[in-house]
């Protein structure tokens, strides 16, 4: 699938940008462009790479269509991981997140046309269902350009399909990293409500969804792969009980302090909606939701939505070797 192929990674330098690479590395690719607006985590991933000849850096930003465009010369396929993520940045900057979650979206799906390039796989996220908050919602709406864009292409390239995360552990974005700061400097963490429920996915188990994805991909599904559900106090506890024990620290030691939800937060989180459900092929690690547009029928007649409060919770052990 990716031997000898020109692949673009939009958002590369991220969490799960760099490890997707990595894997696409073993893979070989005739050349992989990396395209961010981070100079510095380029710098630092260019050092980590310097021996491999077939890895090229593009200041750009997906906003800039020309820089896009230019970024996708002779390209066969993309990979769009670009995205203002954090919810409450996006909640009082809800503009600033339409122009790169939405706009940047069509920009890639319009230059990707134009280029002629062959597949398109855009990471999603578990808040674009039934959105409570403007990062959701924005996600939402990417996921239907996208899926769109397979419908109205005609019969051009590329193929466009989607992947839903949950939460990926360790990432920049994730809470893990701010809640061993806390400990370390307050001996004090804080969240938001111990009853909330997340779904949690390791980084490589993104990375293997992306790329399966990728290369079962008819045009306009959205993956989503299956995935455990936490409890936050419980991942709390884990997590307090990992990094106290590797730096000698009393568990007694740490508090737990409730803040409340933040904006735009809810108690749960949706990877499927009953109404997607209709529509979903389900295969042994995922389920691939078909695209709505277009479809002659729906595929199931008893379907049921995927919530992280309907899901079996693991246990502090079992978090324990998830972190």
């Amino acid at each position: 699938m990716f031997k000898d192929k020109n692949i673009l990674v939009i958002g590369g330098t991220g969490t799960i940008g760099q490890a997707l690479v990595k894997e696409l590395i073993c893979r070989n690719p005739k050349v992989i462009r990396i395209l961010s607006r981070d100079e510095y985590k380029q710098y630092q991933m260019q050092q980590k790479l310097e021996v491999l000849s077939n890895i090229r850096f593009l200041l750009g930003d997906v906003r800039d269509k020309e820089r896009l465009y230019k970024a996708m010369h002779r390209i066969d396929i993309v990979f769009d991981l670009a995205a203002l993520k954090h919810v409450p940045a996006c909640e009082y900057n809800p503009f600033e997140a339409v122009k790169t979650n939405v706009l940047g979206t069509q920009n890639v799906i319009e230059c990707a046309i134009e280029n002629n390039v062959k597949r398109v796989i855009y990471a999603s996220s578990d808040k674009a269902v039934s959105p409570t908050n403007t990062m959701g919602a924005t996600k939402l709406l990417a996921e239907r350009l996208i899926a769109s864009a397979d419908y109205w292409k005609g019969g051009r390239t590329p193929s466009f399909a989607a992947v839903r995360f949950g939460n990926v552990i360790n990432s920049r974005g994730s809470v893990i990293p701010l809640w061993k700061e806390q400990i370390l400097n307050r001996r004090e963490i804080t969240v938001t409500d111990p009853d909330m429920t997340r779904f949690m996915i390791s980084i490589d188990s993104a990375v293997s969804l992306t790329l399966k994805a990728c290369e079962i991909a008819k045009g306009g599904e959205i993956f989503v792969l299956k995935m455990p559900a936490v409890r936050l106090g419980d991942l709390a506890e884990a997590v307090i009980e990992k990094v106290c024990g590797r730096y000698g620290i009393p568990v007694g030691e740490v508090a737990i302090k409730t803040i409340g939800l933040r904006p735009g937060e809810k108690m749960y989180e949706e990877l499927m909606t009953e109404d997607e459900a209709r529509y979903a092929v389900e295969y042994d690690d995922m389920y691939a939701i078909q695209p709505i547009i277009g479809a002659a029928r729906a595929i199931n007649k008893f379907p049921k939505s995927y919530r992280s409060d309907e899901q079996v919770i693991l246990h502090k052990q079992n978090i324990l070797n998830l972190v």
